[in-house]
This record gives structure tokens, C-alpha cells and sequence, in this order.
């Protein structure tokens, strides 16, 4: 024998309807009072207003999108990696978006190629984003300006045109903070592990550490490149670790130094006793290091969070004027390093 079971009540989201029903006018009317028109009455704003949370009616970002005339939507270029930097700088610009409602629609690149760049770039402009942020070191050449035309642009670490905003960290004060230190410590010199040439914040560091060691009138050791990960920066600790004179290192990315300290290590050289090592970002892992990393902080977060507020305010304002912010930043003394 079946049984027929009573249906239940079929859950809906609250429309636009229900609203006006509640309020007394018409959808017209709460149309207008979403989209601050002015021709609306202080009290039926308010009624509109209450029957609104009385109902938990909530836009669609598509009928948001029809009325503004934005998508809500920002892209975010970025280098692909597994590394740190890249996480925390999208932790601060996802943060700083849905604070702002917004969300974020991100790709990446794994070449910081012109037309890499180029190309991820255009794929996010095809998604209809209202801004975009470019979290990759980009240089002077890449004519950023034609492929970001029109479309609000704040850059991280990297030129830009005269239309972009870029929020940037003093690479070269990195580079002499580090290196200063280390002579400071009494070293004759300072051997230095770079990133990637093609890097433009790599570029800044070499920069500064050589300036440092200019204005010092100390010899200028040969560079040793990395590409970011530990595996490069164990490859040159082996490397160091063979040469009684390297008795200090700045490593520019803490990534890179955790592999320079096991090479140093297994190679029976003792830090800070024998080698003094300094790393570069002060990534959560680096107080946690043996022995704990001194090192050069970038503020990650903020710098993703100073980028989508730059972005949000030219979207708003397009006549605002564009502006470069750069961020300071600042030496970490831990165990790594000592005096001679």
C-alpha cells in the first residue's frame, strides 16, 4: 500500500517582491531605494530599509551587476608558486576585497615574460573585472600601459605605466638592511644568494647589497643565483660551504636560506659560530629555523590590502590621480647571525 507523504514547504530566497509586499510600495520602489536614487522619500527609505532585514533579502551579484554597472569582480594576476609570498599577498587582497564586497577572480603565470604577463592579463580582462591587481615583478618593458588600458591597475613590486597605481617594497633598503648588518657583525664581507636575474625584486636586493658593500669599501664576492626554492639554496650552501672566507650570507628569500643552513650543516660549517646567515620575507617558518632566521620582513599582507583599496578608489574616481606607496622594510634580529 503507498502512502502519500504530505510535501514540505519548499524553501526560497526572498525576492524583490517580497520586499515591496512587506514595505507596502511597489518593486519599483525598492528598486529605486537599492540603487540610492534620489527621488525616494526619507520614509519609505526607511521602511524599505526594515522590510529588507526583516525579510534577509539580499541582491544577486548579476542584479547588482545589471544596476551598477560592475561586476564586483577583481582580478588578480600572479606568478604561480608554492611559495609564501604568493599565499600571503592573496590572503591580504581576498580579505580586502570581500570587505569591500568584492569578489576575486585570480590567474597565473608561470614566466614573467612580456607576453605571459600580457596573456594573463587579457584572459582576466575577458572575464569582465572591474580592476585588476598585478602581483608579479614586472619590468619597464613590458608596456603595461597598452594591455591595461582603461582598467584600474595597481601593481605589487613592479613598473607600471603612468595610469597604474604600485604598491612596492624598498628592495634596494632591503638589500643594504641586510648587508649592513652583517659588516656591522664585524665581517669582512658579505656573500649574497640571489633570485632570478629576470626578477625585478630580485634586481633591487642584488642592488643594495652591492651598495652596501661599495660604501663600505668591502670586496664584492661573485653572485650566486637561486630560483626562490630551498633546493637552489641548498645547491649554493654546498657551494659556500667550501670557502673558509664566506663567514657571512645574505640570502634573498628565506625559502632559499632554510636550504642554505642544512648545506652548511651537513657540511660541518656552525651558524651563527662559523656563518652568519640573514634571509629575506620573515616568513612564519623563519623564527621556527635552526637557529632562528634573522631576516628582512615584507609585509605581504598589507601590501595585497593597500593594492585592491588603491584599485577600489580609481574604479570609483577615474580622474584620481595615481600614486606609488611604498612600503618600508624592517630587520629582524634572531639567532642566525652574531657578532665576531
Amino acid at each position: 500500500m503507498q502512502v502519500n507523504k504530505p510535501e514540505g514547504k519548499r524553501l526560497r530566497a526572498p525576492t524583490m517582491a517580497d520586499v515591496a509586499s512587506m514595505a507596502g510600495v511597489s518593486p519599483q520602489t525598492v528598486s529605486r531605494v537599492i540603487r540610492s536614487h534620489p527621488n525616494v522619500s526619507q520614509v519609505t527609505r526607511m521602511q524599505v530599509e526594515q522590510a529588507i532585514e526583516r525579510t534577509g533579502y539580499r541582491r544577486s551579484i548579476l542584479a547588482r551587476a545589471l544596476v551598477t554597472g560592475r561586476s564586483m569582480t577583481l582580478g588578480v594576476l600572479t606568478h604561480e608558486s608554492d611559495q609564501y609570498a604568493a599565499a600571503a599577498i592573496m590572503l591580504g587582497v581576498n580579505r580586502a576585497a570581500r570587505a569591500h564586497g568584492y569578489f576575486v577572480s585570480a590567474a597565473g603565470t608561470t614566466s614573467v615574460s612580456p607576453q605571459a604577463i600580457t596573456d594573463g592579463i587579457e584572459h582576466l580582462r575577458n572575464q569582465g573585472i572591474d580592476g585588476l591587481i598585478v602581483a608579479v615583478p614586472i619590468w619597464d618593458e613590458l608596456g603595461l600601459d597598452r594591455v591595461t588600458e582603461g582598467l584600474p591597475t595597481a601593481v605589487i613590486d613592479g613598473s607600471s605605466s603612468a595610469e597604474d597605481d604600485v604598491v612596492a617594497l624598498d628592495q634596494e633598503l632591503s638589500g643594504r638592511l641586510a648587508t649592513r648588518h652583517l659588516l656591522e657583525r664585524g665581517h669582512d664581507t658579505v656573500w649574497h644568494v640571489a633570485g632570478p636575474a629576470s626578477w625585478k625584486d630580485a634586481a633591487g636586493r642584488t642592488t643594495g647589497w652591492e651598495a652596501a658593500l661599495s660604501e663600505a669599501g668591502r670586496p664584492m664576492p661573485p653572485v650566486l643565483h637561486g630560483d626562490w626554492t630551498a633546493e637552489s639554496g641548498y645547491r649554493n650552501g654546498l657551494i659556500l660551504a667550501r670557502m673558509p672566507d664566506a663567514t657571512a650570507v645574505f640570502v634573498a628569500s628565506d625559502e632559499m636560506a632554510f636550504g642554505v643552513l642544512r648545506a652548511l650543516a651537513e657540511e660541518g660549517r656552525r651558524v651563527p659560530e662559523d656563518v652568519s646567515v640573514v634571509g629575506m620575507d620573515d616568513i612564519p617558518l623563519a623564527r621556527f629555523a635552526h637557529p632562528p632566521l634573522t631576516t628582512i620582513r615584507q609585509p605581504f599582507e598589507d601590501m595585497g590590502r593597500i593594492a585592491v583599496e588603491h584599485v577600489l578608489a580609481a574604479i570609483d574616481d577615474p580622474e584620481i590621480d595615481r600614486l606609488r606607496v611604498t612600503v618600508q622594510p624592517e630587520l629582524i634580529v634572531r639567532q642566525s647571525t652574531i657578532a665576531r
